[in-house]
């Protein structure tokens, strides 16, 4: 009850999380002169001959919209967009305050495909980068796939991208201290929805093979029926054997569990049924598929939640500042998989292997050294994989 209150007493006090703050002075007619008219048509007559200077003269380079239609805010599902405002406003917050990027929120009175890619399609000359943010699946997949077809800058779907960064970085780890390699390992993904599909995806293209992915009606295969496209597609490229069967029949002799699910979805005998030393990634909210302690009692080698109660946290405020802020100074034209690998390695990088243990393998939300270093990451992969403009 105190955190109920607690939350809504402070949103009402700030009235907002984010303001307009003005760069230009405005103290005298001199200065109007300047920053409106008549002085503010040349760089206007300039970006008319030129479309690109438009990241020269205004604050295109720096600007991110984080967009969402509402339809999958937090836990809370399809509250509608302007219930979602308080999570886009503290998206933007910590685009500033981790990246110094400055991002605007919108939330669109929409569920329709074609009319969400088109309003975000026609305001897109006004941003450098385009975060989608709580936009159910499997809609968000056709939306951020259009959008990049579409549009000549970053487009980032944050639930799918952002979560598999950050996972992709603690595996990175995890594994160095089990002494595998991600090519060998076997491992099981609950939850096929945006962030399990994306984990699963960025880590195949890191040389993972052996993957079961789940849905709540068990492992999806090839010929299963009832599969939407998206699901369909998965079954194609994963689960190379084409097991069947519940989580609890597939997740034996598995070498990892990422769970982005729900509560309780694991427990403390499938654990013991898997590989030795098992990595577990519980990561449903608040309430994770399986408690810390019971998984390492189970015999858990690695066990990492997304609550900051416990250790190694898989929180995407690890990437998204950093990615976005490495895309704009470089203004990429979009972020792929090189440049999301970059960010991961980034991140598992700031841990040294003297620093390395099982309670230790992601760095913590507030380490100040993170941002910077993803950026500087993203920004060299951009370059190298030909998306950088400047």
């Amino acid at each position: 009850m105190a955190l109920k209150e607690d939350a809504l007493r402070l949103h009402k006090e700030w009235h907002g999380k984010i303001e307009i703050a003005c760069r230009a002075p405005v103290r005298d007619a001199k200065d109007l002169t300047m920053a409106y008219t008549p002085g503010v048509a040349e760089p206007c007559l300039e970006i008319h001959n030129d479309v690109n200077l438009s990241y020269e003269y205004t604050r295109r380079w720096n600007m991110v919209a984080v967009i969402t239609d509402g339809t999958a805010v937090l836990g809370l599902g399809d509250i509608g967009p302007e219930a979602g405002m308080p999570v886009m406003e503290g998206k933007c917050v910590l685009f500033k305050t981790f990246a110094g990027v400055d991002a605007f929120p919108l939330c669109i009175r929409s569920k329709n495909v074609d009319e969400i890619v088109n309003t975000i399609k026609l305001i897109s000359g006004s941003f450098g980068g385009i975060n989608l943010e709580d936009i159910s699946a499997p809609r968000c997949f056709e939306i951020e796939k259009r959008l990049k077809e579409e549009c000549d800058i970053p487009i980032f779907h944050d639930d799918q991208h952002g979560t598999a960064v950050v996972t992709l970085a603690a595996m990175i780890n995890a594994l160095k201290l089990t002494k595998k390699d991600i090519k060998d390992v076997s491992v099981v993904v609950n939850g096929s929805g945006a962030a399990g599909i994306a984990v699963t995806k960025l880590m195949m293209s890191m040389g993972l093979t052996k993957v079961v992915l789940c849905d709540s009606k068990g492992a999806i295969y090839r010929g299963r029926d009832g599969l939407n496209p998206v699901k369909a597609e998965m079954a194609e490229i994963t689960n190379p054997e084409n097991k069947k069967g519940t989580l609890k029949d597939v997740i034996k002799g598995a070498d990892v569990f990422i769970g982005l699910s729900v509560a309780g979805a694991l427990t403390g005998e499938m654990v013991k049924s898997m590989a030795k030393d098992p990595l577990i990634f519980a990561m449903a909210n608040p309430v994770p598929e399986i408690f810390p302690e019971e998984a390492l009692k189970a015999g858990a080698r690695v066990m990492c939640t997304g609550r900051s109660d416990f250790p190694n946290q898989i929180n995407n405020v690890l990437a998204f500042p950093g990615i976005f802020r490495g895309a704009l100074d470089v203004r990429a034209s979009d972020i792929n998989d090189a440049m999301k690998i970059a960010a991961a390695e980034a991140i598992a990088g700031l841990i040294s292997d003297d620093e390395l243990n099982e309670e230790y393998i992601i760095p913590k939300p507030f380490d100040k050294r993170v941002a910077q270093k993803v950026a500087e990451a993203v920004a060299a992969a951009a370059r190298e994989s030909g998306t950088a403009r400047i």
